[in-house]
């Protein structure tokens, strides 16, 4: 009896593609999914005052002692006081603000968009909302 090496071949079927917007399923993991990858910005309230090294952090615009955002991109936090002064603060590091973060989380489409949402773009400078 002779063998044949002829293998048969299968036509290669396509995965289904499904988009974001077409699965509801897929749309609500993708709102609720945290923020994540290089391009990434995270914001905090903070409330209460901050003391970096024992030494209390003090808006050096408005003399503020409490109540700051504080925002994580990449490596770097800064720390944003309701006038809208905004510093890079290398004393807090990724850690220290993941330690922070209580799990919950709003998705907005741009930094500006959460700032402006949280209050800290200047329209509530000298005030303590908190």
């Amino acid at each position: 009896m002779t063998r044949t090496t002829a293998h048969r071949s299968m036509p290669a079927s396509t995965p289904l593609t499904t988009t974001v917007a077409s699965d509801p399923l897929l749309q609500l993991q993708n709102e609720t999914a945290p923020p994540s990858g290089p391009g990434a910005s995270r914001c905090l309230d903070h409330a209460d005052e901050l003391a970096l090294g024992g030494i209390p952090v003090i808006c050096p615009a408005c003399k503020a002692r409490r109540d700051w955002l504080l925002i994580n991109q990449g490596r770097n936090v800064y720390v944003r006081c309701r006038c809208a002064n905004e510093w890079l603060e290398p004393e807090i590091t990724r850690a220290d603000f993941n330690a922070m973060v209580n799990g919950q989380w709003t998705n907005y489409p741009t930094l500006d968009a959460a700032i402006t949402d949280a209050g800290f773009d200047g329209s509530f400078g000298g005030m303590y909302l908190t």
